[in-house]
């Protein structure tokens, strides 16, 4: 089989995981909006989401052996396109028209995309200085975008999108280093950039938690962007990644951006909020919260108590 099919195949599944750890992960913060990490570790919810993301992530693993970063993080952007219909049957509702042209349209700019994308399985890898360099530059970016202040579920998107983008290309270092069997498995480079990885991957799943408090639809949006530009510039800047097709190849990949771009907008604003779902989904809690405005607002509508015989009529 093609070594670019088997990437594409992989990275597939590996969206359709992403896309229900994704969703996971939003529910959860919408159910529990001011939950810290240590309360998260005793989740049980909380963990399916890991397991999840952990499944993902493998797959993207085995995806980068056989294809590169300009093919296989695209395909990040079905995560969203997976999404959808995963959050919208959670939510017991339907797909709406903007959400299916979203779809469309994503899938056409992802296609116009891995035409030009397309090519040999990788075989540069980021050196150690590289990596040292490329880490460094992505934690500065991340600390800005992480820092406090108001409304931080898109920074917290962005940097997550950013820190996974990166990851994926040090895993891309790491799995080819260890395979091409040129060098020591146990080597520091190795072990370093695997630390890295961890690192990276670790900082992402836990600032996409945080972004999933604002919904499930903008944020995820901002990381499904986020993640294949942070990941194709450093494909194309230091592993001589390129793009197939000369100039025409370049104008038609931008429009595929452009397209995919717009259809993830579409998705994004398309996508349902928690709350809704909350009380949809829970609709005893729903009245019962009106209880103590209801309890309250009785006594004023009473007669006040009277001394004398008047107290006994009846009303």
């Amino acid at each position: 089989m093609n070594a670019t099919l088997v990437a594409v195949v992989l990275s597939l599944f590996s969206a359709v995981a992403y896309a229900a750890a994704a969703v996971a992960q939003e529910r959860l913060a919408a159910r529990h909006p001011g939950s810290g990490l240590v309360r998260l570790l005793g989740n049980g919810a909380w963990w399916c989401s890991v397991g999840l993301n952990a499944a993902a992530a493998l797959l993207h693993v085995v995806a980068l052996k056989y294809g590169p970063l300009t093919v296989v993080q695209p395909l990040g952007a079905l995560t969203l396109v997976a999404a959808v219909p995963m959050g919208a049957r959670a939510a017991g509702r339907r797909v709406d028209a903007a959400e299916w042209r979203g779809t469309a349209l994503t899938l056409a700019g992802l296609a116009a995309i891995l035409v030009t994308a397309s090519g040999p399985a990788p075989e540069d890898v980021l050196s150690g200085p590289e990596a040292v360099a490329v880490a460094g530059a992505t934690a500065a970016l991340i600390g800005l975008l992480a820092r406090r202040g108001a409304r931080p579920g898109l920074r917290h998107a962005t940097a997550s999108g950013f820190a996974s983008g990166v990851a994926s290309a040090l895993t891309q270092t790491v799995t080819v280093a260890a395979t091409d069997r040129s060098g020591s498995l146990l080597s520091m480079q190795v072990i370093g950039v695997a630390l890295l990885v961890a690192a990276f991957a670790t900082g992402g799943l836990l600032l996409s938690q945080t972004a999933y408090r604002d919904g499930l639809g903008a944020p995820l949006a901002m990381v499904t962007l986020a993640n294949p530009v942070a990941a194709a510039a450093i494909g194309l800047a230091l592993l001589g990644e390129r793009l197939q097709g000369g100039l025409a190849g370049i104008l038609l990949a931008l429009a595929g951006a452009a397209l995919a771009g717009r259809g993830v907008v579409l998705l994004s604003r398309a996508a349902p909020q928690p709350a809704a779902d909350a009380e949809a989904e829970h609709p005893v809690a729903a009245v019962l919260a009106l209880l103590p405005e209801t309890a309250s607002a009785e006594p004023a509508l009473l007669p006040r108590p009277t001394t004398g015989p008047e107290h006994l009529t009846p009303l």
